[in-house]
């Protein structure tokens, strides 16, 4: 019996090492609010693209309303006060962030700066071939 169980604990220990580590989720929150005409700016300038480029690729976007009680999972260091205010999070916990919308040209700089930090960003490239990809 003793045997059939370390057996089985091996097997569970095997297909454990098998799956590697548990991946963190990194996601670019923007929080923003009705009748902001920067939040309108980076919708019509930035908004379409955003999920086609690398930097939606390793931080998808989660849009959410500045005066809404936020999710229990996601932890801020300060509530935001402006929009629109873009929060990078791990794991629902915020590692960086950019407030007010720069115009596009400020706005890819930025937010690839705080991305190119992360490990989600080399590991992306790495998968894609480079920044082209």
């Amino acid at each position: 019996m003793k045997r059939v169980f370390s057996a089985f604990l091996c097997a569970i220990w095997a297909l454990g090492a098998l799956a590697g580590p548990a991946r963190a989720e990194l996601v670019l929150a923007m929080f923003e609010q009705p009748g902001c005409a920067y939040c309108i700016m980076w919708d019509n300038e930035i908004g379409p693209i955003y999920p086609k480029t690398t930097e939606g690729a390793v931080a998808p976007l989660r849009k959410f309303q500045l005066r809404e009680k936020l999710p229990a999972s996601v932890e801020l260091t300060s509530k935001p006060q402006f929009t629109p205010t873009f929060v990078l999070l791990r794991d629902g916990v915020e590692v960086g962030r950019l407030e007010g919308y720069p115009g596009e040209d400020f706005f890819w700089g930025l937010i690839g700066k705080m991305l190119q930090e992360q490990p989600e960003w080399a590991r992306h490239l790495d998968q894609k071939g480079g920044p082209e990809g």
